[in-house]
């Protein structure tokens, strides 16, 4: 890829933050493009350039009371590609209440083509800013019943991992941050960075195979071994030819079985989940390079290319050239 300016990312600091997800943030992405080129005695190349911005470029009091120093004002930022909007680790409404101020500069954001993503309780800032409402999002499951009451216009699914609705990601605190954070940097940067990055990080995938990043926002968790197993096959293989009855019978039970309890897991039949796998990584195709239409369907496993614009239509609600055109975050 050409070389071209780090992308601007922008992490929101304000009183009451959890210190380790603000940190975490700043570390993983200003380390994109250096630690793996350290490594390998290779030349550095940052991939993005990240600050810390809070009202009026304030220290910052986290929740473990470390004091944090903010490198710029939020009031001062009138652009970026990406903002991160932190875990609140004190009371929500107290924080809430306090940062109040801030709501309006998120607005402002919101309105240019950055993307936004919140972790865990974060969420609450971009609910109560009103960005969420008639979009999906998801929280630690811990505040789902809370979030619900105060938030009845957003579709929380708080069984998911991650999820987006057009520019706006949301991580269900925890581990799923990684998940988010490598999902982002594929995002900007192609799937070779996002892996280097899982490696120098030691972040291991939950799924474990080349979809891992692409289809997290597909992921609920469960329990069942067998059920994982066939995700794990299908985001393994879905430029192939797969039927169901072959994965019935590489776990050796019935396809009525196998439907029975993967639907009980994913609220998917395992063929709805083997296209909506490839219409994940179809998004990721067009957000990160240029694709022909043709080459995309052959790559996530269409020969017909007009079944694969219907299908991708139906779940996008805009045709592949339009996806690519509004999402792309080529580094051309």
């Amino acid at each position: 890829m050409p070389n071209r300016e780090p992308f601007k990312v922008i992490i929101l600091g304000f009183d009451g933050v959890l210190g380790s997800v603000l940190s975490g943030a700043l570390d993983l992405f200003s380390f994109t493009g250096v630690s793996w080129q350290r490594f390998l005695d290779m030349e550095v190349q940052p991939k993005f350039k990240v600050q810390i911005a809070s009202l009026g470029g304030r220290d910052i009091r986290c929740s473990n009371r470390l004091i944090m120093q903010a490198h710029c004002d939020i009031a001062k930022v009138k652009d970026c590609d990406l903002l991160l909007i932190p875990t609140i680790g004190d009371s929500i409404d107290k924080v809430l209440l306090q940062n109040r101020e801030l709501l309006p500069h998120l607005q402002r954001l919101a309105s240019t083509q950055a993307d936004i993503a919140s972790n865990c309780s974060g969420a609450f800032f971009l609910a109560k800013a009103g960005l969420l409402d008639g979009k999906t999002a998801t929280t630690h499951w811990g505040y789902a019943d809370k979030f619900k009451s105060d938030y009845p216009l957003v579709d929380l699914q708080e069984n998911q991992f991650v999820t987006q609705s057009e520019n706006i990601f949301c991580a269900a605190g925890g581990s799923a941050f990684y998940d988010l954070a490598l999902l982002l940097i594929e995002r900007y940067c192609g799937r070779e960075v996002s892996t280097q990055v899982a490696k120098t990080q030691i972040i291991d995938s939950k799924r474990g195979s080349q979809g891992s990043y692409s289809n997290v926002t597909l992921h609920k968790p469960h329990s069942d071994a067998l059920v994982k197993k066939v995700q794990a096959f299908i985001e393994n293989n879905f430029s192939q030819s797969i039927e169901v009855s072959t994965l019935a019978a590489m776990v050796n039970i019935t396809p009525r079985t196998l439907n029975r309890r993967f639907q009980a897991c994913t609220a998917m039949r395992p063929i709805e989940y083997i296209q909506a796998v490839r219409i994940e990584q179809a998004k990721r195709l067009l957000e990160s390079k240029e694709v022909t239409i043709k080459s995309l369907a052959f790559q996530v496993g269409y020969s017909d290319i007009s079944s694969f614009s219907r299908l991708f239509k139906r779940a996008t609600e805009l045709t592949p050239k339009q996806y690519q055109d509004k999402f792309s975050r080529s580094n051309s």
